[in-house]
């Protein structure tokens, strides 16, 4: 017997009681990476937002 088919099966690796969790989590680190990315941008002159490309409208319109 191959090891693979002595393995048992993984019974919560698609199972919707794990995604109900699995969204929330995943949405809530996307909103605080983006409000971290905002606060560094923020603070940033002038100079070194053209430097990157961006421009101060351009932080102000990140969401």
């Amino acid at each position: 017997m191959e090891f693979n088919e002595n393995r048992s099966a993984r019974p919560f690796e698609q199972s919707p009681f794990r995604l109900i969790y699995q969204f929330p989590w995943r949405a809530w680190k996307a909103w605080r990476l983006r409000a971290q990315t905002r606060r560094t941008l923020k603070k940033l002159s002038p100079e070194q937002l053209r430097d990157i490309g961006l421009t101060r409208e351009d932080v102000y319109r990140y969401k």
